[in-house]
């Protein structure tokens, strides 16, 4: 199968890391752990790499807001992080890997954004 466009961005590539990290955290929790924080957590961190690859189908307006839900949805998972942890469904390292990638991805998301802003500018 050819990747598309999207799949060979680094933000969306770190998105697909850190839905996949979480997955494979919350599998493994008890079925009302899953049911409640899990489905939240692993839902907003879908939503990351499912926005950014929406952003490339239609204009540059239409762009930014993709990119910017996808931002939103970064923001929701760390707020789902945070509750995890203080449930004490996440242990530190687990949280230590997460953050890690999240610090990765963030400043990346955002200069993806103004990548997107500056050609909406000089059009």
């Amino acid at each position: 199968m050819e990747r598309t466009n999207f799949e060979k961005l680094q933000v969306y590539q770190l998105s697909e890391k850190i839905a996949d990290s979480i997955w494979n955290v919350v599998i493994a929790w008890d079925s009302f752990a899953r049911d409640t924080v899990g489905k939240q957590i692993v839902r907003a961190a879908d939503s990351i790499g499912a926005n950014i690859a929406g952003s490339g189908r239609g204009s540059l307006q239409d762009n930014r807001r993709f990119v910017r839900i996808a931002r939103g949805s970064l923001y929701e998972t760390i707020h789902w992080l945070r509750r995890s942890y203080i449930r004490k469904l996440l242990s530190q390292a687990e949280v230590k890997n997460l953050r890690a990638l999240i610090e990765e991805l963030s400043p990346k998301l955002n200069a993806f954004l103004r990548s997107i802003d500056q050609r909406a500018r000089s059009k």
